[in-house]
């Protein structure tokens, strides 16, 4: 009886009701909370959660867990302050961060932190006992230099709490890092932790990400504590990569807030850095010193797997960020298109942190990655399919497709050099949509890649959009090109739950905008034609992107922007 009972096999669970990490590894999943044995033998705790629709989120309740350590913290700092049963916030009170001259929106400048119900302990147990300063160990009782000496460090039950928020939205920010690794690093002492310019600005996206909710407050606080370290850690050559992950983290925050200069700046700093220290190239050690060179930058080799795929998704980061955001700015790209040489890409393409832990590293060897794509030499290529690869992908044909559009000049008849690059990157957008999930599929994926594959789809449209708007006005194939791709936006756009919005990419609200102008041109056709045709459905297509516009703003206040111009030209119509 004991030996037909153990052969019995575990209950079936009801479709939807699989950890979310079973899920996408298309694993049998027992249900078990708070991990099943699935996450619990491949020593995945952490990992193991659960998006059932019922209760809370584990975003909810880590936030809800800072709240709670915040209002202890307080009441161990004041005895005499009282804990309220009930608080009450005002939404339209927060400011969307700090005014600047850069912004495009408009925004009130944002609360700042008060160190008198700050949520840091000064325990002497959590405060290590060394210095940044040239990486030597100083009798100050304080970890960091001057900047630091009056404001202690997060507590690290405090810092892990803050990168547990963080993590269910890195994917916004294309972040690179082990949050394990990032987790325990806490624990270890100062010099053996990253940078606070690095761990500062992933506070500042924990609080950003919790608008309009009491951790937001803190926003400023981590933004000013992350802008103050920059100076400190570029004189660390091993803080390298700290500097280049936080400047990305910097310029999306202020990108997505409608800060374009502030962006701008430190996408550039990313860009740079990372060619200027051979990232590009860092898989294959390669060096270009040469007797004129000035204390140049190299790396240190990475230590194991998983540190160098930190190092290739950190690359991607930037690129992503580079290639992406030029376009939005109209500016040039800082990573060079330079097939040979020192500014070529060699660089395998990203994969999901889970293979760089099992030490899977694709093409070691050396090959020219975005080359070989839009060359369409992809045979001798192994790998590229990951989320993040085809989202790297799709970035490099928005940017390719909005460069070569404004390099057209009008008066001009089109050359045979243009008329090939322009149908060869045709071909390369069409022929890369069809390797991405059916968006009709998109509902059945797990959380995290539908909402990647969200912005892959998107910014491959939209590439198509950019290639062919400027001459939609005078050649009707053109105009017919790029009102598909508009219309392919829109039914994105109507896979995208309410709840999907807090994670969605920040770059997909320009996209949308230009599928909005193409639909307003089409608007202005059908209504100056005669006989006349009712223009219902292209008004229900412009309705259907402002309300993803509207809530994608309340997320990003770049886009209240680009919804007040386009509801201002509606108004005139």
């Amino acid at each position: 009886m004991a030996s037909n009972q153990s052969t019995t096999p575990p209950p079936t669970l009801q479709r939807g009701k699989a950890c979310l990490r079973c899920r996408k590894r298309k694993m049998r999943c027992d249900g078990s909370k708070p991990a099943c044995q699935q996450c619990v033998r491949a020593k995945q705790h952490d990992a193991c959660q659960y998006d059932d629709g019922k209760g809370k989120t584990r975003t909810q309740l880590l936030r809800e867990h800072i709240e709670r350590l915040e209002q202890r913290i307080r009441e161990l700092e004041d005895p005499e302050y009282t804990s309220p049963s009930v608080t009450l916030y005002d939404p339209h009170r927060h400011g969307r961060s700090e005014s600047s001259s850069s912004s495009l929106t408009g925004s009130p400048a944002s609360t700042g932190f008060s160190l008198s119900v700050s949520s840091f302990s000064p325990s002497a147990n959590n405060s290590p006992q060394s210095s940044w300063i040239q990486g030597i160990p100083s009798p100050s009782p304080t970890p960091f230099t001057d900047i630091y000496h009056e404001e202690p460090q997060p507590t690290i039950e405090l810092a892990q709490t803050l990168v547990d928020v963080f993590f269910s939205h890195c994917r916004q920010s294309l972040l690179g890092l082990h949050m394990g690794r990032l987790r325990e690093s806490f624990t270890r002492p100062v010099m053996e932790q990253h940078h606070p310019v690095l761990t500062n600005a992933i506070f500042l996206w924990a609080c950003y990400i919790s608008r309009p909710g009491p951790l937001s407050t803190h926003e400023s606080h981590y933004l000013n504590r992350a802008l103050d370290s920059l100076s400190d850690a570029l004189q660390y050559q091993s803080r390298l990569l700290d500097v280049i992950q936080a400047s990305c983290l910097l310029s999306v925050y202020f990108l997505s807030n409608g800060r374009a200069l502030e962006g701008s700046y430190h996408a550039n700093a990313a860009a740079s850095l990372a060619i200027q220290c051979g990232l590009h190239g860092a898989i294959t050690n390669r060096s270009f010193e040469t007797t004129a060179s000035i204390s140049p930058f190299k790396l240190d080799p990475p230590k194991d797997a998983i540190e160098q795929g930190e190092r290739i998704l950190t690359f991607w980061q930037v690129f992503v960020l580079d290639r992406c955001w030029s376009v939005v700015l109209h500016k040039p790209v800082t990573i060079p298109h330079g097939s040979d040489g020192y500014a070529s890409i060699i660089m395998p393409w990203p994969q999901d942190m889970e293979e760089y832990v099992a030490g899977q590293i694709d093409d070691l060897h050396s090959f020219h990655t975005v080359r070989s794509f839009f060359d369409h030499q992809v045979a001798n290529v192994r790998g590229g399919f990951s989320p993040l690869a085809l989202r790297v992908k799709a970035s490099a044909l928005f940017e390719r497709a909005h460069h070569l559009a404004s390099t057209w000049d009008q008066p001009l008849a089109l050359s045979s050099a243009f008329t090939d690059d322009f149908q060869t990157l045709e071909h390369t957008i069409v022929h890369f949509i069809p390797t991405l999930i059916p968006v009709h599929q998109l509902d059945a994926t797990v959380p995290d890649e539908k909402h990647a594959y969200i912005a892959t789809h998107t910014l491959a449209h939209a590439a198509m959009i950019n290639l062919y708007y400027p001459f939609g006005a005078e050649d009707p194939v053109s105009y017919s090109k790029c009102l598909r791709a508009a219309r392919c936006l829109v039914s994105i756009v109507k896979h995208i739950a309410d709840t999907d919005y807090d994670f969605l990419d920040p770059i997909i609200g320009p996209c949308w905008t230009s599928a909005v102008d193409t639909l307003i041109r089409e608007l202005n056709v059908i209504e100056s034609s005669w006989p006349l045709v009712s223009s219902s459905d292209v008004r229900s297509e412009i309705g259907t992107l402002l309300y993803a516009m509207n809530n994608l703003s309340a997320r990003f206040p770049l886009l209240g922007y680009s919804v007040a111009k386009v509801q201002k030209r509606l108004s005139g119509l």
